[in-house]
C-alpha cells in the first residue's frame, strides 16, 4: 500500500472551518480548547473521504498521523502468521484511532490495519503536528490522555469477556456493547451494527459456526436479525435482560 495515498485528490476534501470547529467541539479531546487553539488545530488538519471496504492504513505501514472519524465506521484489525484477521476494535463518529503512534519509541509502524465498514470521512492530523500541539496546549494533552485511558479500560473489559465467558455470554455482551456504540438515536430498537457473522465472530474470538448457533437462537426470540450484511438488534431492552439474573 502506498502511504502517500492519504494525500491523493481522490481522498482529500476542502476543510470548512465553521463546520469542522463544531464537530471537533463535540469530541472529548477538543471540547475544552480555546477558540485560538482550536483554529490552529483546524489549520493543520485534513479531511479525507473513503468508500466502504477501502483500507485507510496498514499495520506494516510507517505511522504518519492520527485519525478522527467524522462519519462512517472503521474496523481495526490484526493478522496472525496464517493471515487470519482479528477485529481488535471498531470506531465510529467522534472516535480517534492510530493515537498509539504518538511519542512512540518502540515502533514507527501503525499498530493495526484500518478498513472502512461504511462510506465516510476522516480527519487526519500529522503525527509531528499533533505532538507539537500536545506540547503547546496542556489541556489538549490531558484530554488525549483521558481518551486513551478510557479506550484502554474498554479494551481490558473486552479482553476479560473474551477470556472468561462462554460463547453465548460473550456474544450477548459484545452485541450489547456494539449496540450502545452504534445506536445513533434515543430509541432502543432496530440498531444496525455494520458487521457480517464472520466479522462478528472475529470480534468475539470464536468460530463462525458457534456464532451462527447463538444468532439462530436470538433470531427465534425476536431479538436480532441479519439484513444486507448487517446485524440488526430489534429489541435492545430484551437483549440486555439476557445477562441479568432473574429474581
Amino acid at each position: 500500500m502506498n502511504p502517500m495515498h492519504l494525500f491523493d485528490e481522490s481522498h482529500e476534501r476542502t476543510i470548512q472551518e465553521p463546520q469542522t470547529a463544531d464537530f471537533l467541539r463535540k469530541m472529548v479531546i477538543f471540547k475544552n480548547l480555546s477558540t485560538k487553539s482550536l483554529r490552529l488545530i483546524i489549520k493543520r488538519i485534513q479531511r479525507l473521504s473513503f468508500k466502504k471496504g477501502e483500507r485507510v492504513i496498514s499495520e506494516d505501514e510507517k505511522a504518519r498521523g492520527v485519525f478522527f472519524v467524522h462519519s462512517g465506521a472503521v474496523k481495526l484489525t490484526k493478522q496472525d502468521e496464517n493471515g487470519n484477521e482479528v477485529i481488535v476494535c471498531m470506531k465510529q463518529k467522534g472516535d480517534v484511532f492510530a493515537e498509539a503512534c504518538l511519542f512512540s519509541k518502540t515502533s514507527e509502524l501503525y499498530p493495526a490495519t484500518a478498513t472502512m465498514l461504511q462510506d465516510g470521512q476522516l480527519f487526519f492530523l500529522d503525527k509531528i503536528e499533533l505532538e507539537k500541539g500536545l506540547h503547546e496546549y496542556p489541556d489538549l494533552a490531558i484530554q488525549m490522555i483521558e481518551y486513551m485511558s478510557d479506550s484502554l479500560r474498554e479494551m481490558t473489559s473486552t479482553l476479560r469477556d473474551v477470556a472468561l465467558l462462554d460463547v453465548y455470554a460473550k456474544s450477548i455482551k459484545t452485541l450489547e456493547r456494539l449496540g450502545n456504540k452504534f445506536n445513533t438515536s434515543t430509541t432502543r430498537w432496530n440498531i444496525e451494527i455494520p458487521l457480517t457473522i464472520q466479522e462478528f465472530a472475529t470480534v468475539v474470538g470464536t468460530s463462525r459456526e458457534s456464532i451462527s448457533r447463538v444468532f439462530s437462537k436470538l433470531k427465534k426470540e425476536g431479538i436480532i436479525e441479519m439484513k444486507s450484511r448487517k446485524i440488526i438488534i430489534l429489541d435492545m431492552c430484551k437483549l440486555c435482560t439476557l445477562m441479568k439474573p432473574a429474581y
